[in-house]
C-alpha cells in the first residue's frame, strides 16, 4: 500500500515500502510541461530537464553530476512530455541518502551556467532534427500538430528550432520560479526503506524548495466539424500514419473502456489490426493502436508504416475495423482476452520499483487521486462488451477522424476522399 503526505508548503509525498527487493527509486515530479508553455518559449520545459544535469554548485559540471550514480551503478534519467516533467534515480538500498541528495541537488540546485546553455541548444536542435529525419517519430509530432493546431497541446514537447533558438537564460530562471513549486511538486519514492525516515529525509533534502505559487495553463480549445488531415511530402520507402479520432480525458468515466478498445483494435500482436494488416495482407511491419488521456484532452490512434502502393488499402481498412466496432457487439472471447492482457500486462509493468513510482506518482500528480492496482483490476472488470460499443459509437464518427501522414504523395484529396466512416 501507499501512504500520502502533504507537507505544510504543499509538497506532496509518496512512500511505497516494500521489504522483498535491493532497490529502490527516488521520483520527482513537477506539474508541467509543454501544454504550460508560451509559443516564444516553446520547449523551455524540456531544455531545463536537460539543464538540469549541467552542473550544480555541489557538482559543478556534467561529469561531477553524472559520475554520482555511475560510480553505484544506479540507474537515472528524466523526461517531460505536455503536462509533467520528472527526474528520477534508482539505487542499491545502501545508497538511498546519496539518491535523495543527488535528486533534490540537480532539481533545486542547477546554477545554469551561460556557456552549458549554449552548448545545450545545440544538443536540443539536433534532437529536434533526429525527430525530423525520422518519419516513424516526426509522424507522432504531426498527429497533435492536426488535432489541436496553433496552441500549446498542438506544439512539440521539444520546441521548435526556432523557439529553441531564443530561448535565454532568464526565461529558464522565470519559468522555473513559476512552476518548479512546493505546491506543483511531488515525491515519490518506491523500494526498501523505513517510512517514516524517509519522509524525514525528504522534508530535510527539499527544505528549500519554492513556496510560490505555479502558473497555470491555457485552456485547450478543441473544434472540428469534419475529417481532418495533414499530409507531409517526402520521399520515403514507406509511408508512414496517424489515423485515429479524438476521445476522453484521464476524468472521463469511460476511460478504461476505451482503453480496452484500443487493445482489441491494435494494442496487442494478436489484435485485429495486426492481425490483418500485418498478417492478411503482408503490407506493414509495423501497426499499433494506442489511447492518451491527459487532463484535458484525449485520443484513439493507430500509426503504421505501409507499403507506399498499398497506403490507400491499409486506411480504408484501419477504418473498417473502426467502424464494425461501432456496429456490433465484440465476441466474449476477444473481449476476455483484451481484460486478461490489459490487467496481466499492468501487473508486470509495476514488477521494477521505478515504474511504480511513475504509476503513483503521475495519478497524484494529474488527477488528484491514487487507484492501487487491484482497484484499476476491478473497474476492468466491471466493463461490458455494451460499454465498448457505447464508446466506439461515441468517438467513430467522421467529424472526429483525423489522419496525419509523411509519404511520396502531393495530392492531399486522394487521402481525404477515403476518410469516411
Amino acid at each position: 500500500m501507499f501512504r500520502k503526505t502533504i507537507l505544510k508548503n504543499g509538497l506532496r509525498i509518496i512512500t511505497v515500502p516494500q521489504e522483498n527487493t535491493q532497490s529502490l527509486t527516488v521520483l520527482v515530479l513537477v506539474g508541467t510541461g509543454s501544454k504550460y508553455e508560451k509559443k516564444e518559449i516553446n520547449g523551455i520545459s524540456h531544455f531545463i530537464e536537460h539543464m538540469f544535469f549541467k552542473g550544480t554548485k555541489k557538482r559543478p559540471n556534467l561529469q561531477a553530476v553524472s559520475e554520482t550514480l555511475d560510480k553505484i551503478g544506479g540507474i537515472y534519467n528524466a523526461f517531460t512530455s505536455e503536462e509533467y516533467t520528472g527526474y528520477f534515480a534508482k539505487v542499491e538500498v545502501s545508497h538511498f541518502d546519496l539518491a535523495l541528495d543527488w535528486v533534490s541537488d540537480i532539481f533545486l540546485n542547477s546554477t545554469l551556467p551561460e556557456k552549458e546553455i549554449e552548448k545545450e541548444r545545440g544538443v536540443i536542435i539536433e534532437e529536434i532534427n533526429m525527430y525530423l529525419d525520422a518519419p516513424m517519430s516526426y509522424v507522432q509530432i504531426l498527429w497533435p500538430k492536426l488535432l489541436y493546431g496553433d496552441q500549446p497541446a498542438g506544439w512539440p514537447v521539444a520546441g521548435t528550432k526556432e523557439s529553441v533558438v531564443k530561448i535565454q537564460r532568464q526565461d529558464l530562471i522565470n519559468y522555473l520560479s513559476s512552476q518548479y513549486v512546493a505546491s506543483n511538486t511531488l515525491i515519490c519514492l518506491v523500494g526498501k526503506f523505513k517510512e517514516n525516515q524517509a519522509i524525514e529525509k525528504v522534508k530535510k533534502y527539499f527544505s528549500q524548495i519554492s513556496n510560490s505559487k505555479a502558473s497555470g495553463k491555457i485552456k485547450v480549445f478543441e473544434k472540428q466539424s469534419k475529417p481532418n488531415l495533414i499530409l507531409q511530402t517526402r520521399e520515403t520507402d514507406q509511408t508512414h500514419l496517424c489515423l485515429g479520432v479524438r476521445a476522453f480525458d484521464l476524468f472521463h468515466p469511460q476511460k478504461y473502456a476505451l482503453e480496452l478498445l484500443g487493445t482489441i483494435l491494435g494494442g496487442m500482436f494478436s489484435s485485429r489490426l495486426s492481425l490483418i494488416i500485418r498478417g492478411k495482407l503482408g503490407i506493414a511491419y509495423y501497426i499499433s493502436t494506442s489511447v492518451e488521456s491527459d487532463t484535458d484532452t484525449g485520443y484513439l490512434v493507430t500509426q503504421a508504416g505501409i507499403d507506399n502502393k498499398n497506403v490507400e488499402k491499409a486506411i480504408a481498412t484501419i477504418l473498417k475495423e473502426y467502424k464494425k466496432t461501432s456496429q456490433k457487439k465484440i465476441s466474449e472471447e476477444e473481449f476476455k482476452k483484451a481484460k486478461d492482457y490489459t490487467k496481466g500486462k499492468l501487473a508486470l509493468i509495476l514488477e521494477t520499483s521505478d515504474a511504480q513510482t511513475s504509476f503513483y506518482g503521475l495519478q497524484e500528480l494529474l488527477k488528484k487521486e491514487i487507484l492501487i492496482p487491484e482497484e484499476i483490476y476491478k473497474k476492468i472488470d466491471k466493463i461490458t462488451e455494451n460499454d465498448i460499443l457505447k464508446v466506439a459509437r461515441d468517438i467513430f464518427k467522421p467529424e472526429k477522424l483525423n489522419l496525419a501522414l509523411i509519404g511520396p504523395f502531393k495530392d492531399k484529396s486522394r487521402f481525404q476522399k477515403l476518410l469516411k466512416i
